[in-house]
């Protein structure tokens, strides 16, 4: 039986936990994640936890935070004085917004302090700093 390699097409199925058993996504109930090998699509420690499984077979990896999203980055928290918010927006601690690039891209962010004169918003993906563990089962490697 073949084992999974950079440039292969494969399914999976995987369920996410945070180290306390928190689950944070699962393909549980849907279609198996599909991705192919070495394209960078996946954070990486996901992918070399992919490498060498065979079909059917399952594992749990766990991933520190530079083998996931990355460390939290102070320099990803961004402040924006507070009149440049939308009149609509009521600002609140929490609340997830979108801010449009230069190049056209929005890039996800939540509001981490609100003041009288300015927003913090947080750039840094919600998992970053995390240790996280996955279960992987290999459904189909092409």
């Amino acid at each position: 039986m073949s084992t999974a390699q950079n440039g292969n097409h494969v399914k999976v199925h995987y369920t996410g936990k945070l180290t306390d058993g928190t689950v944070f996504d699962s393909s549980e109930g849907r279609e198996p994640l599909a991705f192919t090998l070495g394209e960078g699509s996946m954070i990486p420690g996901f992918e070399k936890g992919v490498l060498g499984m065979a079909e059917g077979d399952k594992k749990s990896v766990t991933l520190p935070p530079a083998e996931a999203y990355g460390e939290r980055r102070d320099d990803l928290l961004i402040k924006v004085p507070i009149d440049q918010v939308p009149a609509d927006i009521t600002p609140e601690v929490g609340m997830q917004l979108a801010v449009n690039q230069p190049d056209g891209r929005q890039v996800p962010v939540v509001i981490a302090d609100v003041s009288d004169s300015e927003l913090t918003l947080d750039a840094n993906h919600h998992l970053a700093g995390k240790e996280l563990v996955f279960e992987i089962e290999l459904v189909e490697v092409k």
